[in-house]
């Protein structure tokens, strides 16, 4: 296959730290695996994980005619995003700053090969 599969989340308002700990659960495995294994995690980030690779499973589908049964995670990492400065007030007139942090999310799915 000349192309890859692929699917990009960006701004995802969870830390990529936090994120890599989800995919980290999927890595290499078939997708509906995977998106089970997603369904009964209770992270904040396993909801955006599950969406991106809903999202090439559907590019694999309509872009390229392949079945959904036969791909897996090839490729899926979280990069650092922006990250939003607030500030919350604290006692005697202090400011105590927050960070709110931010992640991107790309996955690369690939097609079993046949032997």
């Amino acid at each position: 296959m000349e192309s890859d599969i692929r699917a990009t989340a960006r701004h995802i308002p969870v830390s990529a730290q936090k994120t890599r700990l989800v995919i980290d659960l999927v890595r290499g495995k078939d997708v509906m695996e995977a998106l089970e294994v997603l369904s009964f995690t209770p992270n904040k980030a396993a909801l955006p994980v599950s969406k991106l690779i809903n999202s090439a499973i559907a590019n694999a589908e309509n872009n390229f005619g392949l079945n959904r049964y036969d791909l897996y995670i090839h490729y899926i990492v979280a990069d650092v995003g922006p990250t939003r400065k607030w500030r919350r007030f604290g006692a005697r007139g202090r400011v105590k700053p927050r960070l709110r942090r931010s992640s991107h999310i790309s996955v690369i799915l690939k097609e079993h090969e046949e032997v």
